[in-house]
């Protein structure tokens, strides 16, 4: 049996999703499975045209933090985030989008990128891959 991390991508801020992506990235290279589900403003990520799109969690200064740290992560040699997503796909990482979620905000499979997505499930299908996760992880 494989190990397995999941996460619970529940905020859309940027370093949030960029975390998200660095930890499942990290764990599929170590030969772990991953999945990540993407819950409430997480979602709005998977959104087309969303993925670059949420704020900085703290002191984003109407824009202006996101822009310094986007510059500092750059010059760190930190990939953008459409890049990660890439990679996490490459490496085998499964997306779960959350139907509740989607009705909630009245989000349609239309609305949101759809070759990102794995899976449409909701809370049931997250147990299911967190019953036997060695790493589960709230973002």
């Amino acid at each position: 049996m494989t190990d397995k991390t999941t996460i619970i991508v529940h905020s859309g801020d940027m370093d949030k999703i960029y975390s998200a992506l660095i930890l499942g990235t990290g764990s599929l290279s170590m030969g772990m499975d991953v999945s990540l589900y993407f819950t409430f403003w997480g979602l709005e990520r998977l959104k087309k045209g969303g993925l670059e799109k949420g704020p900085l969690s703290k002191m984003n200064m109407f824009g202006l933090g996101r822009w310094m740290i986007k510059k500092r992560m750059k010059a760190a040699g930190v990939e953008e985030l459409h890049k990660l997503m890439a990679d996490f796909r490459e490496l085998g990482g499964k997306i779960i989008a959350c139907e509740m979620t989607m009705e909630v905000m009245k989000i349609s499979k239309a609305d949101l990128r759809e070759d990102l997505i794995d899976e449409y499930g909701a809370v049931g299908t997250y147990v299911n891959e967190a019953r036997g996760a060695q790493i589960t992880l709230f973002i």
